[in-house]
């Protein structure tokens, strides 16, 4: 089991900033890629289009349903095991969403019913259509859980991360005055001081590098990094990370039992 030391930086519902130590590049791009391929969120998969007198083509109208946030209940469903599993609607594995409007209106993701209530678009004001009057757009979709690898609407966010920054700041060097104007005003503190958790805070480090060594001189580690992830909604943030963890976890145990 791969121990890594997690240190929050910033946090809020879709965007968190964590600090991993006494980890490897390899170890870091394997959490990066596998929170972008491996952890599991709703997106419709299949869809039927019942009535469209709309100006958008019917693949039009599916690709954009598709390419929907939906929100996400991992402990009620499960991935399908198979095509079959989704052909023949499994409860733990498929939720249906059905839309009937009438022109003229403009149709919202939020105009979407959905079988269960948990599973609804993450941003209702997303604009699916536009009807003019006697226009019509009735459409089925049955959603499942999948994986980024297998396709980017199953993706639940966006993933970066670059090397642990160590930053030497000198309040007191004489050539503040004369380079100050030069820095981001985010770094510095109510007391006009340079903040190092100001300047991580705002991702501000490339920022600051390079203007004055005497001021501020930043210096990288190679076994440190800072992660930088962005949910698009589906999940919390920090599930994302979790989930993550767990897949590591599960992998570097598999392939532990396959060696021995």
């Amino acid at each position: 089991m791969v121990k890594f030391e997690l240190k929050t930086i910033s946090k809020d519902k879709t965007r968190m900033t964590f600090l991993v130590k006494d980890a490897t590049p390899g170890y870091a791009n394997a959490l990066r890629r596998l929170m972008l391929s491996e952890v599991p969120v709703m997106a419709v998969e299949e869809v039927e289009i019942r009535k469209n007198s709309s100006a958008i083509f019917d693949e039009l109208v599916a690709s954009r349903l598709g390419l929907l946030p939906l929100t996400t209940d991992l402990e009620s469903y499960e991935l399908p095991a198979s095509q079959q599993d989704i052909d023949d609607r499994k409860a733990k594995c498929t939720v249906q969403l059905t839309l009937k409007e009438k022109g003229p209106k403009t149709v919202y993701a939020s105009d979407l019913k959905s079988a269960d209530p948990k599973i609804k678009p993450v941003y209702p004001k997303m604009i699916l259509a536009k009807l003019l009057k006697d226009q019509e757009l009735e459409v089925v979709a049955v959603a499942t859980l999948g994986k980024g690898k297998d396709h980017a609407k199953w993706n639940p966010g966006h993933v970066w991360y670059n090397y642990s920054p160590s930053l030497k700041i000198n309040n007191k060097s004489k050539a503040i005055e004369t380079f100050k104007s030069k820095y981001p005003s985010q770094i510095f503190n109510k007391k006009g001081e340079i903040d190092e958790s100001l300047i991580l805070e705002n991702n501000l480090v490339d920022a600051v590098d390079h203007i004055n060594d005497d001021i501020i001189k930043v210096e990288y580690s190679d076994k440190e990094f800072i992660f930088q992830v962005e949910s698009w909604g589906q999940l919390p943030v920090t599930e994302i990370v979790h989930q993550a963890l767990v897949q590591f976890d599960g992998k570097l145990s598999e392939l532990d039992s396959l060696i021995k």
